[in-house]
């Protein structure tokens, strides 16, 4: 497949359907690794899953983890030569997806899977990976990522746990406490950030729990994800072997970032299994659950609902999949110029981190808006402990803050964009200025052959993208580099540009699908990527005009707010039978059919 687009390309350059990847494509072997993902979730989690709550027993977990590994899954990413299936990257996020039905476990199966087996994988040596990884890929360790502090959270390198190498010149003495530490409770092994001296930067280490030095407070009490183990890690002299530093010396905070990108989009794919769940038992409750003499699910209201519940949760699976093959593609393009494999795994997300940070933002208020829904179907049911969106609900609303709060996401997407436009990265500025040039020339009134399928559609969204670059163009213009102080327009600009490449991605997807089958099988898709169209107009518009309020005014602010209307312009779509079409569909399988 050949990619053309880079990352935060697809603002200025357009994407054909055949281009991008969609699930419907998935081999013969990845639907075997992810039924037998599936069927581990079915056997060993769901029937235990109070148990694993309440956190009464504690080697459950553990025992459950030791499964995973025995069947493979904790190697998915993990070469064979270090005792793991060696799986390319679309797969890794797959099974991420399938274990994102798996409650608590998800969050420990991604702690280890990411952020504690990763660092090791992509910037560890040799030596390192040969005895580290088999223990990893296999389940025989568990291990974690202690990165945060009490006062250094999403300012990560401002971190205070210090590194003193001992006068033999033979260890590192690590000190500092560590907190919101996933697996920590069983964890054998840690990825610890730490300051040498007096560097400006973040030096990781490789650190055995055997190596002593290491307490911890009790297991947390959260609000959600109760079947994880979380908890504070002190580490009071912790001797570590100088050939544990991870990397080279101050090299810690990049390591941070790079690992995080990959998280970011991993945890976009990480939600779809429990959206997914969610909506099918908002399904069969509504179908169950009579009032007035009928079934709930024959309301308007209701329909609507369960509609929507799909609509972005099939958004979601298009835009992550897409971002997912694009970092796949880029990585085998840079080994097939010669970059040695990690380094080009590394450098294939980092193109793509902007998407990356999409597809976080993206996938956990997908799942915050589909439990919240599920609660409300379930009515009084749903508030219940006894019943499953209770748990549901409050397990979801940590995916808006791990792995970069959403806010934070928001705000580097853009920084990021920018920073690549100014580097000549990204042609951002030219397409901005034929934009504002547009702005005061006369409008073309050609007509659009709406013969083809979504012919009219990729004319919208080629208008809403020239409303990020008209907007984009002009705070940057303005404000220049004070715009990184104002993280309201930061937000409202990235707002802009997640709707735009989620809703071409759905229509992507579809169009795609419907290229493999007909339009006549594909009507329901049609039908969400076109209700999800006319939502991000919506969207859009609002952050738009925001944003424009507050950095222009007079005869400026009159002609870009006659330019958004222009851009924004489109034809109704009568969303409510849209969305009853799509609801009487999954209301007659019983499933999110998608």
């Amino acid at each position: 497949m050949a990619n053309t687009i880079k990352g935060g390309e697809f603002l200025i350059k357009e994407t054909l359907a055949q281009d991008v990847f969609i699930p419907e494509q998935y081999t013969e072997e990845q639907k075997m690794m992810a039924q037998a993902c599936q069927d581990f979730i079915d056997t060993e989690i769901t029937p235990k899953i109070e148990e694993i709550d309440s956190m009464k027993n504690p080697d459950l977990v553990p025992s459950i983890f030791k499964k995973a590994g025995e069947l493979g899954l904790l190697g998915i990413s993990v070469p064979e030569e270090y005792g793991g299936m060696g799986m390319n990257f679309v797969t890794s996020m797959l099974i991420a997806d399938i274990i994102g039905s798996a409650g608590s476990f998800s969050t420990t199966y991604g702690a280890h899977t990411g952020i504690g087996t990763l660092p090791i994988l992509y910037y560890g040596s040799e030596e390192q990976k040969q005895k580290y990884l088999p223990k990893l890929a296999t389940g025989e360790w568990a291990a974690c990522y202690c990165l945060t502090e009490p006062d250094a959270g999403s300012d990560a390198n401002s971190g205070k746990t210090k590194a003193t190498l001992t006068e033999d010149g033979k260890h590192y003495l690590i000190n500092g406490q560590k907190m919101w530490i996933s697996n920590a409770g069983f964890a054998d092994l840690f990825i610890v950030f730490a300051k040498i001296e007096e560097d400006k930067n973040l030096t990781a280490f490789i650190v055995e729990k055997s190596f002593g030095g290491i307490t911890m407070n009790e297991e947390e009490k959260k609000m959600g994800i109760k079947g994880s183990s979380t908890r504070q890690v002190f580490f009071n002299d912790c001797k570590v072997p100088v050939e544990n530093m991870l990397s080279d010396r101050q090299n810690g905070f990049k390591i941070a970032v790079n690992i995080l990108n990959i998280g970011r989009i991993k945890l976009g794919s990480g939600i779809l299994g429990g959206v997914r769940t969610v909506t099918t038992k908002a399904i069969n409750y509504s179908t169950e659950r009579k009032q007035f003499g009928v079934s709930i699910n024959s309301f308007g209201a209701v329909k609507s609902m369960l509609a929507e519940m799909a609509i972005r949760t099939y958004v979601s699976e298009s835009l992550c999949y897409r971002a997912g093959q694009d970092i796949e593609d880029q990585i085998n393009e840079f080994i097939t110029d010669g970059m040695p494999e990690n380094e080009a795994k590394l450098k294939g997300v980092e193109m793509f981190a902007m998407e990356c940070a999409i597809a976080k933002i993206h996938g956990s208020e997908v799942l915050d808006y589909v439990v919240d829904q599920g609660v409300q179907i379930y009515g009084g049911m749903g508030y219940s402990a006894e019943a499953p969106m209770e748990r549901a609900y409050r397990d979801a609303r940590i995916a808006r803050i791990y792995e970069g709060t959403n806010e934070i996401n928001r705000m580097l997407m853009i920084g990021m964009l920018l920073k690549r436009a100014m580097k000549g990265e990204v042609n951002l500025f030219e397409p901005a200025m034929a934009v504002s040039a547009e702005l005061t020339s006369v409008p073309s009134f050609e007509s659009i052959d709406t013969s083809e399928l979504f012919a009219a559609e990729k004319e919208v969204l080629k208008k809403l993208k020239k409303v990020f670059l008209m907007v984009g163009g002009k705070a940057a213009m303005a404000l220049q580099e004070k715009i990184e102080d104002e993280q309201e327009i930061m937000m409202n600009l990235a707002d802009v540009m997640i709707e735009i490449y989620a809703a071409e991605s759905a229509i992507l997807r579809t169009e795609k699908l419907v290229s493999l089958k007909s339009e006549a099988e594909c009507s329901h898709q049609i039908a969400m990527s076109q209700v999800y169209l006319s939502e991000a107009i919506d969207k859009i518009q609002s952050a738009a005009k925001e944003a424009i309020a507050s950095f222009t005014k007079g005869d400026e602010q009159k002609v870009m707010l006659m330019g958004l209307k222009r851009f924004t312009k489109a034809d109704l779509v009568n969303t409510k039978k849209l969305r009853r079409q799509i609801a009487d569909y999954m209301i007659d399988q019983g499933k999110y059919p998608f």
